[in-house]
């Protein structure tokens, strides 16, 4: 193992989806050396307590444990060599926001970590941004950005905005820790102004199935059961009906799967916790047995391990767009007011033509 380096990402593309990251780490930007941008400013909003064990029937994670961890990833030094899914994730989102032809006065970026959207924004696309997370570390070593923003600190379960507040809500890779997501959704759309649009992104429920295979089978080897390892996610077919019930229209929902090699097991959860994505469900095991993780490391090889030596991890991300309606928006047709049925699509050509002769 000391013969391989501790990461090998080479950006291979897009193929069928699924986008490879091995890239080497001396290619990736570095954000240490960059000075926080003389416009920002931070600020504390009071907010509700973070979620407890007995304070809500939807409570799937220990909003504190995420806290600290977020806090922790983002002051070990070397911090940024463990940005690369979020600033791939990041740019994915200001693609979306760039085929919108429109400027936003006032966006709001929820969960927004050292600001790896904010640095791919520019004033023709956002005039003035906002940026929220639940921890403190984060928002005191942002990323340079042309726009003006404001950091506050504040939990994103429980935005503290006033109705029709933003023209642009963004969220890249925190609402999958969120508990009551429902709730969150209708949150953004409540904070949203008319005619705004939300655009995000969260882990889907294919994450790091290799992972959890691998630990389950190697528990269930050498202790005769498992514990859950890794977080639960949402699926995709939910996401579309949670937006809709939230109020948003003219929705779009995507995926794509990011595929990134690593040597082994042990550099997979290395840089889960360097990311600040560790496991922070209540019912999570504190810690595995030595001859667990020999066994889950072998296990993840064997099934999953590459030519080269190296271990995949798939990263599901799906990707949401919804509206907050206005009146301004374009409406479905009624039902039964189409002139031309499905099965007339392959006399197309003749139906042109005949147009045109008409004309």
């Amino acid at each position: 193992m000391s013969g391989i380096p501790c990461r090998l990402r080479y950006l291979a593309g897009l193929r069928g989806g699924r986008l490879h990251l091995h890239l080497p780490l001396n290619l990736t930007r570095s954000l240490g050396s960059r000075p926080p941008p003389g416009s920002g400013s931070t600020a504390t909003l009071r907010r509700r307590p973070c979620s407890s064990r007995a304070g809500s029937a939807m409570n799937i994670f220990d909003r504190k444990m995420k806290r600290r961890q977020k806090n922790w990833a983002s002051s070990i030094p070397g911090s940024e060599r463990y940005d690369y899914l979020k600033e791939e994730v990041g740019s994915r989102i200001v693609d979306r926001v760039f085929d919108i032809v429109r400027t936003f006065p006032v966006a709001l970026d929820i969960g927004c970590g050292k600001g790896h959207i904010a640095e791919h924004l520019n004033k023709d696309m956002v005039q003035k941004l906002f940026q929220v997370d639940i921890a403190e570390n984060v928002l005191k070593h942002p990323v340079e950005t042309e726009i003006p923003t404001y950091r506050i600190l504040a939990d994103e379960e429980f935005l503290p905005f006033k109705e029709n507040t933003f023209d642009l809500i963004l969220s890249s890779l925190c609402l999958h820790w969120v508990n009551d997501l429902p709730h969150a959704f209708k949150l953004i759309n409540y904070s949203l102004k008319p005619d705004g649009v939300f655009i995000g992104a969260m882990m889907g429920g294919e994450t790091l199935y290799e992972l959890r295979c691998s630990l389950q089978l190697a528990e269930l080897e050498r202790e005769g059961g498992f514990a859950p390892h890794i977080s639960p996610f949402t699926a995709v077919t939910d996401l579309g009906n949670l937006l809709e019930q939230a109020g948003f229209n003219m929705l779009t929902v995507d995926i794509d799967e990011i595929v990134v090699n690593y040597p082994g097991i042990f550099e997979v959860m290395e840089d889960l916790r360097g990311m600040g994505e560790s496991n922070c469900a209540w019912s999570r095991k504190p810690l595995l047995h030595r001859d667990t993780m020999l066994a889950a490391a072998a296990i993840y090889k064997e099934m999953y391990g590459n030519d080269d030596g190296s271990v995949p991890a798939t990263f599901q991300i799906l990707y949401m767009i919804g509206w907050k309606p206005h009146e301004s928006q374009a409406k479905p047709a009624h039902r039964g007011s189409a002139t031309l049925s499905i099965g007339d699509l392959g006399k197309m050509s003749e139906l042109i033509t005949k147009k045109n002769k008409e004309f």
